[in-house]
Parts: structure tokens; sequence; C-alpha cells
């Protein structure tokens, strides 16, 4: 008896059936469901499934089927004969079989499929005697030359379509279905002179050579473009490849008594718990994908044939019972007689994942540990931001990276400064950008979405975005950009400031016009199901916010504390730039603190604003950031203007942004190394959180702030400046008269892979840690976040990565400096409090490594909060399986 790993042949009917749901990576989703709806009972017309392990086996020996193979194929083929009662290839009760593709995972319409395969010339004839139906017949073998030689020799469709319509104008018919038999039969002849033209062959007669060519047209259907891209933006890796079902056909198009259709066990649009579907009378399945007639909802299927829907009906409470998920099944009824084709689970809206899911643990059909586990945690993005109408027609012109969820519209705006006029006057804007810099903050604020041709998933535009819940895709890199010219160019395709564009943050589309959009709405079923989480979880939820209103917004969405609050935002609004400036280009350290003494009543509001908004949870601040010539302009006019309202020279002001200018300031003057060259802004930052704590605690609200200095990579690093922030900390207390209890702890981001090396010694020195892992991304791959739009497609597609490193953790690689960081951090202090606050703190799959090694909190956009909430619940629930 074979192994079960050798076996590559598994059948299914009334007799025996040999796989269950359970095998989906064996046996493809389809395969594995087929079968088990034979093992329950259901009609199901018999066959047989391919493994995708044999199509693994086919592409690693070059494209060729595997010895034996079809000697297996013949084997099954006899006992679905002996089951059917018809043969494969007879002229008198022909056996027909579909052929269709089958993967673990859902891919609808990527991969190929052969319909009535088996047809011949002398089965023609055999089944017009069976069938008593010479018009179904004829139709039948037209269909099967057409798909044959489109699908597996690849003949082009339009030719077949093109003597089609010769046919139907020789016979003054305008509808295929108006083509009488005499018709088919010219057509049938007219269709294998097409074939034989392209292929340079006959229509093959021989039954099992159409089937040994269409099993190996769906094993390479595996590796076409559109499959390949399908699994890229789905994020579908790891799979072997496609199983093959081949099953007995059965027909919808035999007559009045025959119909075909596709049903949900409840409402994929709402959740709503009704028997939701379309079907067709007197027709294939095909026929309903192809348009040719409009289907009638199922619901009006009693009006037609009462006993098939109740026969429906009872098939829905079965696959639910049986399933505990909501269903998606095909169904044909070949004269008055009901068979199931196919059941999968069912593909939903984010509203309808989270009724669905609430609905069943209160029908007690699931626990409510498995609603928890039933919603993707992505899809409530539905559900918080507005999307596009799914049914709305879409004329996309290139694709970027999804930056930001959402939908956005609006005309075309080329400079912050025109976003936020045009704005102002009641217009909705795009801001369109080669990239952003933080001095373009006010016009991302105002406009509807930001559009980017550079830049990745990390961005600024891209982080900036997600923090606020707006729009953004980033990195189109088709897109170019005229800023003088206030036009772009995409594909050969211009538009203006007068032009409207839609962009999609989810897809990463970039579409002409403006597309309906949806509004979200929150239900109470999401508060039970947030609720569910937070009973499950291990892990805490912080946010990423830097303003009073983010705090707010994110401790609605149930944010337990701000893991990442970046102070360099705030330098840019009003007088604080001036400042700011002023300060960068003092020559002394006197002067410096003369500017800065006048940012200082600036940053003690802003802390306390977001103290106040945070009270009783914890503010991690981090200390100032970016390297300084980010905050002086670039071109010649605005430094003018710059000097003429600090009273210096403008050519000074060109040496100092020529002096501070870096060949790569990420890897530059930067994080704590200012804090070292500059130890007066970290005075000054750590003096305005202190009196802003102090501000509170004597107004009765409970500040917790965490200060946080950044890009550490030497232990030393932090001794020294935690040294000078405790000496600032009691100075001011003492300067305020304070003597009541303030606890201010002082912690670091583990961004550098040294620090992460030497996370015992840097541990000696922090209350904390919080990994910076985009930083800690780029540092460990040796690439910058955002230059990696040039090559990150291809290597997507040649599959070197499963994903963009900055959407999900590396957790082979960067993964591990995080778990080293945490173990050699806890193993100099047990109780070391450790977080992540990059941008991997809002993705699911990242949030499940972080509590696989035991992190404390993840800290991620405010609009991602729920989101993390809901990933935590499902890692804890996971974990505890294991």
């Amino acid at each position: 008896m074979a192994k079960k790993q050798d076996k590559k042949i598994y059948y299914f009917g009334k007799t025996k059936s040999d796989g269950t749901k359970e095998m989906k990576e064996l046996l493809g989703g389809k395969g594995a469901n087929l079968a088990e709806m034979t093992s329950i009972g259901l009609p199901v017309p018999p066959g047989f499934t391919i493994t995708t392990e044999t199509c693994a086996e086919y592409n690693k020996i070059g494209g060729k089927l595997p010895a034996g193979l079809m000697d297996d194929v013949h084997k099954n083929m006899n006992m679905v004969e002996k089951e059917t009662g018809k043969n494969f290839g007879s002229n008198e009760n022909p056996l027909l079989v579909s052929v269709r593709s089958g993967a673990a995972v859902s891919m609808p319409g990527m991969m190929d499929t052969v319909l009535n395969l088996g047809l011949n010339d002398a089965a023609l004839e055999g089944l017009i005697i069976a069938s008593g139906n010479r018009r179904f017949a004829l139709d039948a073998y037209r269909r099967l030359i057409n798909m044959f030689g489109d699908v597996v020799m690849g003949v082009d469709h339009e030719h077949f379509e093109e003597e089609f319509d010769k046919i139907k104008e020789k016979y003054g018919v305008k509808l295929d279905t108006e083509l009488n038999e005499d018709g088919l039969v010219d057509l049938i002849h007219d269709y294998k002179e097409v074939y034989k033209t392209h292929t340079g062959e006959d229509f093959p007669q021989d039954p099992f050579e159409q089937l040994e060519k269409a099993i190996e047209a769906v094993f390479k259907s595996w590796n076409i473009p559109r499959a390949v891209e399908y699994r890229r933006i789905n994020e579908i890796t790891g799979l072997m490849g496609t199983a093959v079902n081949v099953q007995t056909m059965v027909f919808g198009n035999m007559g009045e008594d025959s119909g075909t259709g596709v049903a949900f066990t409840r409402d994929p649009s709402t959740g709503e718990n009704k028997f939701y579907g379309e079907f067709l009378v007197n027709a294939q399945g095909e026929d309903v994908v192809a348009g040719i007639r409009t289907p009638q909802p199922v619901s009006e299927m009693s009006a037609w044939r009462k006993d098939i829907y109740d026969s429906l009906l009872e098939v829905k409470n079965i696959l639910e019972k049986h399933y505990q998920e909501m269903e998606d099944f095909e169904f044909t009824i070949e004269t008055g007689t009901l068979f199931m084709l196919q059941t999968r689970t069912g593909k939903r809206t984010g509203q309808a994942a989270v009724k669905i899911a609430v609905d069943m643990v209160g029908e007690k059909l699931i626990t409510e540990k498995v609603g928890v586990t039933r919603v993707p945690p992505n899809d409530l993005n539905q559900l918080l931001l507005p999307t596009f109408d799914p049914k709305a027609a879409r004329d996309v012109l290139t694709t970027g990276l999804p930056a930001s969820p959402g939908a956005a519209c609006g005309k075309l705006a080329f400079t912050a400064d025109e976003a936020v006029q045009r704005a102002e006057n009641g217009e909705s804007v795009l801001l369109v950008r080669k990239e952003t810099s933080p001095e373009d903050i006010k016009g991302m604020h105002m406009a509807a979405g930001i559009l980017t041709s550079t830049g990745g998933m990390t961005s600024h535009a891209a982080v900036v975005a997600r923090g606020w819940g707006k729009c953004c895709v980033a990195g189109a890199g088709e897109i170019i950009i005229d800023e003088k010219g206030a036009k772009i160019t995409i594909n050969g395709k211009i538009f203006g400031q007068g032009d409207t564009i839609s962009i999609d943050g989810s897809s990463g589309e970039v579409m002409a016009g403006e597309i309906p959009r949806i509004e979200p709405k929150l239900s109470g079923d999401f508060a039970t199901l947030m609720d569910w989480s937070d009973k499950y979880r291990r892990l805490k939820i912080r946010t990423n916010a830097d303003t009073p209103e983010d705090a707010t917004r994110a401790r609605d969405f149930g944010a337990e504390g701000i893991g990442l609050c970046r102070t360099e935002h705030m330098f840019f609004e009003g007088d604080r730039i001036t400042s700011m400036r002023e300060m960068i280009l003092a020559e002394t350290q006197e002067t410096r603190r003369a500017a800065l003494a006048k940012l200082l009543p600036y940053q003690r509001e802003d802390f306390e604003g977001i103290f106040t908004a945070m009270k009783d949870l914890p503010v991690t601040v981090r200390l100032l950031d970016p390297p300084l010539h980010e905050f002086l302009p670039q071109d010649e006019k605005a430094q003018k203007e710059l000097a003429a309202a600090l009273g210096i020279s403008a050519e000074y002001v060109t040496q100092r942004v020529e002096q501070l200018h870096e060949l790569n300031p990420m890897l530059g003057h930067r994080g704590c190394r200012l804090s070292v060259t500059y130890p007066e802004i970290l005075d000054m930052q750590v003096q305005a959180i202190t009196e802003a704590a102090i501000d509170c605690k004597n107004k009765g609200i409970e500040a917790m702030p965490e200060i946080m200095i950044p890009l550490v990579g030497l232990a030393k690093e932090l001794s020294m400046l935690r040294e000078q922030a405790i000496d600032v900390i009691e100075k001011t207390k003492k300067d305020k008269g304070f003597t009541g209890n303030l606890d201010i702890s002082v912690g670091t981001m583990i961004e550098i892979p040294r620090a992460a090396l030497t996370a015992d010694e840097v541990a000696k020195h922090a209350d904390f840690f919080s990994f910076g892992t985009n930083d800690l991304t780029q540092m460990a791959f040796g690439f910058s976040r955002d230059d990696i739009g040039s090559f990150l497609p291809e290597y997507l597609r040649l599959e070197i990565f499963d994903r963009d490193p900055f959407q999900g953790l590396d957790a082979t690689g960067v993964g591990q400096l995080v778990e080293m960081g945490v173990k050699k951090g806890r193993k100099t202090k047990k109780a070391l409090k450790v977080g992540v606050c990059g941008e991997h703190g809002g993705d699911p799959a990242s949030i499940a490594f972080f509590d696989k090694v035991n992190l404390d909190y993840v800290s991620c956009s405010p609009f991602r909060v729920s989101i993390a909430r809901l990933a935590a619940a499902q890692s804890a629930l996971g974990l505890a399986k294991k």
C-alpha cells in the first residue's frame, strides 16, 4: 500500500471518500471540501483530486507530469465510470468531466478550468442519445473546443469569437442562445479549423489525451502572471502549488427543469442571517459569469421549484452546522436533481465578518474564543475608514504602495501651501509630491489624501498619514511629477490642477475621476468583539500620537497609553519654526539656549495637552530625532526670507544649510547624537516635560511621562544622557517648588543593531526599551526605507521577500535582534518593560511575533489600535493552543 505522501490522487464518491476538510494543504480548498461534503452525505458528483505535492513535483522536474500519474488517473476514472454507470468517450452514454484548479488558499478565477472534457465526435452522438437534446449536446461540444483551445493550447479566445460572430451573421441571429442546431454544427466545424490553424494539429479525439493535456494546463496555470500577481497582492506564500480536481460534469442547461447558481449561507455584505445568492434556469455556470443572462435572486427560486429551494435551505443548514462558518457554495440542478459542486469559506466585508462572528456566538454555533479568531484584523479598516464602493467602475492608472488605508478623491495640489489655500476655500485636494518632508505637514493635514511617487511604507508621508487616519498611496513610481508645470504624467496621460484623481490607500490604486465612497459605520457588534479581544489578549496596546486630538481619538479606540510621541512635528507650527531655525543657526551655546527658551512654553503646552488627554496612562516622549537640516529651508527664496526675519545674512543661512547637509542623514547627526553635541536641546525638552507633568499634577491630573532617548548604539551614550535628564528633572522640580511624587522614567529606543546586540549593557541605564523597528529594519538590511521602492516590486515578484519588510517584520532576521534585545535586557533587569513603536506595531502578523517573544506592549497609529487589540487576542489564543 502506498505511503500517504506518495499518494498522488484522492478519490471522492459514494463508494469512498479519501480526503477531509483538514487536508487543504494537500488537496487544495476545493478538493478537501468536495471530499468532506461527500462524506457528510451531500449530493456531490464523483471525481478525484490530484495533490498539490504533484504540482510541486511537476514544476521541480521541469514541467513534466510525474511518472505513473496517468496510470493512477486511469484507475480513478474507472472508479468514476463504475459509480456513474457512464463511460469516458462512449458513443452511447458518455462520461464528461470538469478539470479545475484548487489551491489551499482560495484564488478565485486566477487559474485554469476546462469543462465538458471527454467529448469527441463519437461521444457527441452518445450525449445526444443520452440527453435526448441535440442542441444541448452540440453546444457542449463547441464550448469544449473553445475552452480547451484557449486554456490548454493557448489559442486566443478572440479567434473563436470571430468565427462565432460570422456564424451568427450567416444565420441572422444576435444572441448565442438563438443559434439553431445547423448553425452549431457549422460552428463546431469552424472551431476545429481555428484549433488546427493555431496549434498545427487536429482537435484530440482521444479523451485521455484531452484529460492529460488539461491536467498539465492546470499545473502550468499556477505560475501564470495573474496567479503570481494575485498571490503577491494577497501575501499568499509557502504553498506547494495547485491541486487538480477532476469531477463528473452535471448540466444545468438541459431544459426548464435544470439550472445553476451560487449561494451564501449568510449575506456576505451585511452579515445578516438570511440565505443569499443567485441562480439561472436552463444555464451552465459560465453563463452567469459571462453576463449573457441576468440571474435571479435565490429567494425567488421557490416560485420555480419549491422542492429544490427547500433542499438548498437544508444544505445551507447542514453546511453551517458542519463547518461552523458562513459558506459560499456552487450548485447545479440537472433535470430536477440537485448537485453540489463546491463549498468554501465565504469571503465577506469587514462589517459582515464582525456581525457573523458575534451572531454565531449568540446562536451557540461557535464559542467566544472562536468568534474572536473569525475576523481578519485588517478587515476592521472597512469599519473605521471610508472605502470605495466595490461595485463602482475603476479606471486604474497605476498602482503604488498602500501606505495608509482609506479612500480619497480630490483635485491635484502640488505644494503644501497650495493644498492649504485650496482646502481652506472648500476644495477637496490631493497633495501630490515626489516625497513629503516635515515642512509639508500643514498641507498634508489639510489635503483629503496624499500621493507620492517615491518613498516606502515607512516614509514620512506614510507614517504621518497613518497617524491621522488619512489616505496615502506612496512610491507610485510610474507617476512623473512636474511641480513647476503643475501637472503629472501617468503612462502618457496628463493630469493637472483641475483634474480629479481617486486613491485607494488599501490597495495602492490610483484612479482617474471620482469613485463613489462608502462611509464607515460602527455597530454594537464591533464593541462586543473589542470587549472579547480585551478579555483574551496579553499584550497592552498603545498608540503613536503627537497631539491631544490624536491622543483622544486613540483613547476612544481603546489605546492604553502612548508608546511614541514624536516631538519634531511640534516645531513646525506657527512661530515655532522660526525659533527652531534660530536655534539651529545660532553660533554659540548661549544664543542657542536663548532660542530654545522661546520654544520651551510651546513644548510645555504641547505636553500638558497630551498628558491631560492621556491622564492615568503612560506617555512615552521621544526626544528630538531627525537631523537638523530637515528644519531649514532648502530653496534660495525661503532662505532669504529666513535671513531677513532673523536679521542675519542670506549667505550665512546658505552656508549653514550646506554645513548641515549629509550624504546619508539617516545614519548621520541625529537622535541621541544631537543631545550629545547640543546638550541644551535635551535640557529644554526634559524641562518642558517635567514642568508639564508638574502642572498636570497640580491640577489633579495624573501624568505618567516616560522619556525616550533615540538612536542609542552605545551604553555610554545612554548613561551620560540619562544622568543629564535626571539632573534636569530634579532641578526643575526644585525650581518649581514641587515636593510631591513625580515618577518620570528614562529609557531608550532599540533601533540600531548594536544596541540589540549589547542590550544587557544598555539595560543597566534604562527603565524601559522600545524597539524602533523601522530603523532597525533598514539598518539590519542595509537599505533605506525611502529608496526601497526602486527594487521592492521585483523582490516581491521573485519571492525574495514574502512581504515588504517595512510592512511586516522580518521575523527571521530583524526578529532575532528583537528577541535578543528582550532576553539580554531582561537578563540585566528582570522586570524591564519592553515595547515596540515602529509601524510593525499595527501589523497583525508582526504582533503575533511580538507576543511570542514576550513584549509588554505594541504601539501603533490611532486608527490601528482596534486592529492591534484584535490581533493581540488572536495571537494569545493561538499561542494558548500550542
